[in-house]
């Protein structure tokens, strides 16, 4: 009970560090974005949401370098993801002061963009399997990832940023930037990454605890407990911009973080480690459900070019199903995917 008590702390504490590293970088980010007239759009998909995707990076990073944890690193993002394509947009659905707009921009390009990222991920996956199969006893289909596989998304998100870059060509800024001062922005940038790598080294230590405490899989509590802490930063980033009125610049920085999860922040865990084992039959189960999950808010957004207050509470809804799921999957009671939880 003692061991519970404190590794609860840790998480908690660790959380309100993300928390507090997460409201520099978010300062920092919109103030870079305004001295550089960077228009709406591409400051959400990629300024802002590069940044508040940096406890998700740190998270793959830290559990392979650090603890040898690959898949609590591929399981935190994938639970982020769900995490920021259903629970972040249905809070600033509800926070926000009038309906939720999205614009063609963010449905067109933007939503497609994304499903496009998590089917190039699946690729991947499939690659791996294929070409580098490994074998295993209990029957899941599992290959070896490689640095050369990992460069296939990594390369669809350098053609991400070429496209965001042709958007800044013809925008033409109205605001004033004259009294941002661009060093002390980017020095408070960069201390705010600093303060979020530690709340993140707190989050997989407490992870990688709760597992041996209750005698699950890493998996688990990476998908759900670091994963909803690492969303953190997005979730405070959308919600504002949301109750500001900037209801594109909430959703792009939803839809721009997921991709950079899934493009940059597996595939630099692979670059680190070298190689790391994929187990397809529990990645091809995982990026179904978060593509379904995508076409879910693609269609609701894309209806009237708002998502209502009814929407909002079915996108919660289901992520609590989700939740409920995965965690009878893992101890059992339901065994829907046989691959689940992960050896």
């Amino acid at each position: 009970m003692t061991g519970i008590l404190i590794w609860t702390l840790v998480a908690i504490v660790s959380t309100a560090i993300i928390w507090k590293g997460s409201g520099l970088l978010e300062r920092a980010s919109e103030r870079l974005s305004l001295y550089y007239e960077l228009p709406e759009i591409v400051q959400g998909a990629i300024v802002v949401a590069v940044g508040s995707s940096f406890p998700e990076l740190s998270t793959t990073v830290i559990s392979t370098l650090v603890h040898g944890e690959f898949e609590l690193g591929v399981a935190a993002i994938v639970g982020s993801a769900l995490f920021n394509i259903m629970v972040i947009p249905a809070l600033c659905g509800l926070s926000s002061h009038e309906q939720l707009r999205s614009n063609r921009d963010l449905v067109y390009k933007e939503a497609q963009f994304y499903m496009i990222a998590v089917a190039v991920l699946t690729l991947t996956f499939s690659f791996a399997a294929i070409y580098h199969p490994v074998a295993d006893d209990s029957g899941a289909i599992k290959g070896e990832m490689t640095r050369w596989l990992a460069l296939m998304p990594i390369a669809l998100y350098a053609l991400y940023i070429f496209v965001q870059y042709q958007d800044t060509l013809d925008h033409e800024a109205d605001t004033d930037a004259s009294d941002i001062r661009p060093g002390r922005e980017w020095g408070m940038l960069a201390l705010s990454l600093v303060v979020i790598v530690v709340g993140v080294e707190g989050l997989v230590r407490a992870a990688i605890n709760f597992g041996d405490i209750f005698g699950t899989p890493s998996f688990l509590w990476g998908i759900t407990v670091v994963a909803a802490g690492t969303s953190i930063p997005d979730a405070f980033v959308s919600v504002r911009a949301a109750r500001d009125g900037r209801g594109v610049t909430s959703i792009a920085n939803v839809l721009g973080s997921n991709t950079f999860d899934l493009l940059v922040c597996i595939p630099v865990g692979v670059l680190i480690a070298g190689t790391a084992v994929i187990s397809f039959s529990v990645a091809a189960p995982m990026m179904a459900i978060l593509t379904l999950a995508t076409i879910i808010l693609f269609l609701m957004m894309r209806t009237q070019m708002i998502l209502s207050r009814v929407e909002s509470v079915a996108l919660l809804v289901l992520y609590a199903a989700f939740i409920i799921w995965i965690s009878v999957e893992t101890f059992g009671v339901v065994d829907w995917v046989p691959s689940l939880p992960p050896a």
